[in-house]
């Protein structure tokens, strides 16, 4: 059976399938940090250098409610995968609705919580008095289009799931150039400031999400069951958590393990906090790039385990491997040898200590890009055959040895210090995920 712009990953060769599948992932995802640097480029630009702090200042906290979208994605997209492989139509659907069900529930309760404790958030991470108000204006606004962002990144991971990379990838590309617009709008030409930039990304995030729910539902209406398929099952959303809440928990801890990271930079002032802000997003384009190929390993992997196809997932595993350091490699020279000319596009002042602090954290952490790599690939083979136990051990000991050796460096080396905990971190945490990927798929290979 074939589906309009839906790919089957079990067959053909596992080099082509998984780049024609993972090159619009990538794609999508890169539209999509472009708008969340062009939120900061234009603050600093427009609205000066607290404006720009501002924004970061909240970012570690935004993350957190961006772990669970992200982990939900992950979540319902391995599930999906397997049962798009095994051709278990009826069931899909089944998950398609238990997870639109329980993610519009899970949303709306989040973002409830998340704006009655927006100052509480911002206190906890000591935001300097001269950006609180600014800080917390963006957070706000941010959580109040939570929802949409929950559901877009949830009906993008059921798009994946049907080897669909392409459709989301349209809607990125428009909701990033109707955000760089209204960002331009709102604070260049009305000078609405930080809170601008935050109802910019809101009402770009709403229009793609209504617009993917709208598209997907008639995607999904091409998949033809020999019945009419359960509305909500609890056992399909015990399956979904079983991937979804692993992944939320490791993005959330990895999100509070930024928080307390930018408790620390948020101690050596604004400048610094500016600096480390416009470096961060950079380092986020690149890292969120490479999550997202992890994701397509992923769905490649869930849909050849569930296809009972373990040698693809050998060759899928290698392929990404390439692909990812095929991708690392220009991210790396333009922020480590180019670094200085990155930060410009943030701030005018070249010679300030916003400057110094941003191009000392892209020179220590970009060369060790190469090494990441490999561990957000390896991941997602752990995603994909559900080996939740590795996947969790390994990113949590690359979380909580990154934080604590912040702390321990910051008091040696200052701010710098904090930056050269990425690498520590990362390196141990590479290690512990190659070997268990390693491992996932020598046992899978042998059932």
């Amino acid at each position: 059976m074939v589906f309009c712009m839906i790919q089957d990953l079990t067959t053909g060769d596992s080099k082509k399938v998984l780049a024609r599948y993972t090159i619009p992932m990538f794609v999508s995802v890169a539209f999509q940090q472009i708008y969340n640097i062009a939120d900061s480029m234009i603050a600093g630009k427009f609205a000066g250098e607290e404006a720009l702090a501002a924004v970061g200042a909240s970012y570690p906290i935004t993350m957190i409610f961006m772990a669970v979208a992200v982990g939900s994605n992950i979540g319902c997209s391995v599930v999906i995968s397997q049962l798009f492989g095994a051709k278990e139509y009826r069931k899909l659907k089944t998950a398609v609705s238990t997870t639109l069900l329980t993610g519009f529930l899970l949303s709306a309760i989040l973002t409830l919580i998340g704006l009655f404790t927006t100052p509480a958030m911002m206190r906890m991470i000591r935001t300097p008095d001269n950006i609180y108000a600014d800080g917390a204006l963006y957070l706000r606004i941010y959580i109040g289009g939570f929802i949409f962002l929950f559901l877009y990144n949830v009906v993008t991971g059921m798009f994946n799931s049907l080897g669909d990379s392409k459709t989301p990838l349209y809607f990125l590309i428009g909701s990033s150039i109707g955000n760089i617009v209204l960002d331009l709008l709102f604070v260049a030409v009305f000078h609405w400031g930080v809170a601008g930039v935050a109802w910019a990304t809101f009402i770009a995030q709403g229009a793609a999400c209504v617009l993917a729910l709208f598209a997907f539902r008639g995607r999904i209406a091409q998949v033809q069951t020999d019945g009419k398929a359960v509305l909500f099952s609890f056992d399909v959303l015990g399956k979904i958590a079983f991937v979804a809440v692993p992944s939320i928990l490791q993005q959330s801890f990895i999100s509070i393990g930024n928080i307390f990271v930018q408790s620390l930079v948020n101690s050596y002032g604004s400048e610094v906090i500016a600096g480390y802000s416009a470096a961060v997003k950079l380092n986020t384009f690149f890292i969120t790039g490479l999550t997202t190929l992890g994701n397509g390993i992923s769905g490649f992997t869930a849909q050849n385990l569930g296809a009972k196809k373990p040698e693809r997932i050998r060759e899928g595993y290698k392929a990404g491997i390439g692909m990812a350091l095929g991708v690392t490699f220009p991210f790396f020279l333009a922020f480590c040898l180019l670094s200085r000319g990155m930060m410009l596009l943030f701030m005018e002042d070249a010679g300030g200590a916003a400057m110094a602090a941003g191009v000392m954290f892209l020179r220590i952490v970009s060369p060790f890009y190469f090494v990441i790599s490999i561990k957000l690939i390896s991941d997602g083979v752990l995603r994909g055959t559900e080996a939740m136990n590795y996947f969790m051990v390994s990113t949590f000991t690359d979380l909580i040895l990154r934080v604590i050796l912040a702390y321990i460096f910051s008091a040696w080396f200052a701010s710098d210090g904090i930056w050269m905990s990425w690498p520590a971190g990362w390196c141990v945490g590479t290690l512990l995920s190659a070997r268990f990927c390693r491992k996932v798929i020598k046992r899978e290979s042998h059932l």
